[in-house]
């Protein structure tokens, strides 16, 4: 079977792909890709990876899982979501790196589902961003207690990505930026189905409806339907020159307000992260998709 992890990361999609996907289930399942309800897998999955910490599977566990999630339904595909998959919130940038448990957590699935062929999709953001946003959420007080002290300029999503590559070379990455999200929506979701490029889906325009005026979809939508023969690369200019005009920017606008951080830092991670993900793109393994 095929097992397809969307694992966040944190303050990227916020569960709108779990959405997207369950919208879709109905076509989905024609073509034998299932989208359970996370309430079927989300805490089984976590509290079985959490006992693999003191003892190995036992040897029906992955049928049990299996018999659970799927519910008498037949799958050659299943697609599940989970943000807290990699760690919590408080535990996602400390001992100096991003997700420190990120190998162990994917070791434990290939115990679970040994004989299964795992697939990890995951967004990345701008740690100038990202790291405000986890704060935002950790139940901790302090940033510094957060992030274990660590300069955040030596934060690299490179570094995660280049862990899980070397640990688990045969567990294909799917990754891509938060801040492009809305210009390829419908492409992140068929790669995670396994459909084909261009396919109509619910949902394609979902995150571009967020961050543009009601008036701009409503002349993006008529200019579509007036020209119904457009390639995705077409469809992503189109995109971005309505955005130029009919943009919220209230929705593309962030205010970081951490102690100590000035416009100079934020600047600086900015562009060390776009060096970041050049390299990230680059690499032996990883489907990087990009407007």
């Amino acid at each position: 079977m095929q097992l397809v992890f969307h694992v966040g990361l944190h303050r990227t999609d916020e569960d709108r792909i779990l959405k997207c996907l369950l919208k879709n289930r109905g076509d989905f399942a024609d073509e034998g890709t299932l989208v359970p309800p996370p309430g079927r897998y989300r805490k089984l999955i976590g509290e079985t990876v959490a006992a693999l910490s003191k003892a190995q599977p036992a040897p029906d566990a992955r049928e049990i899982l299996l018999d659970t999630i799927l519910e008498g339904e037949a799958a050659d595909r299943l697609l599940l979501s989970n943000q807290n998959f990699f760690s919590f919130p408080k535990f996602a940038a400390s001992n100096g790196v991003f997700y420190h448990k990120a190998v162990t957590r994917v070791g434990q699935l290939k115990q679970l589902f040994a004989g299964d062929q795992i697939e990890l999709f995951f967004a990345l953001r701008d740690p100038a961003s990202f790291l405000p946003a986890l704060f935002e959420k950790a139940p901790v007080d302090d940033f510094v207690e957060m992030t274990s002290g660590v300069d955040p300029r030596d934060l690299r999503w490179s570094e995660l990505v280049a862990r899980l590559r070397e640990a688990h070379p045969d567990v294909p990455l799917t990754i891509w930026c938060n801040e492009d999200s809305p210009l390829i929506w419908a492409q992140i979701i068929r790669e995670m189905a396994g459909i084909e490029p261009g396919r109509k889906i619910q949902g394609g325009f979902d995150l571009l409806a967020e961050i543009m005026t009601r008036e701009g979809m409503k002349r993006f939508r008529a200019y579509l339907k007036d020209r119904p023969v457009m390639t995705e690369i077409q469809k992503r200019r189109v995109m971005v020159a309505f955005l130029d005009k009919f943009a919220r920017e209230d929705m593309i606008e962030e205010e970081l307000d951490l102690p100590g951080w000035t416009e100079e830092l934020v600047d600086e991670l900015s562009e060390i992260y776009e060096e970041d993900i050049y390299e990230i793109a680059r690499m032996p393994g990883v489907n990087f998709i990009q407007p």
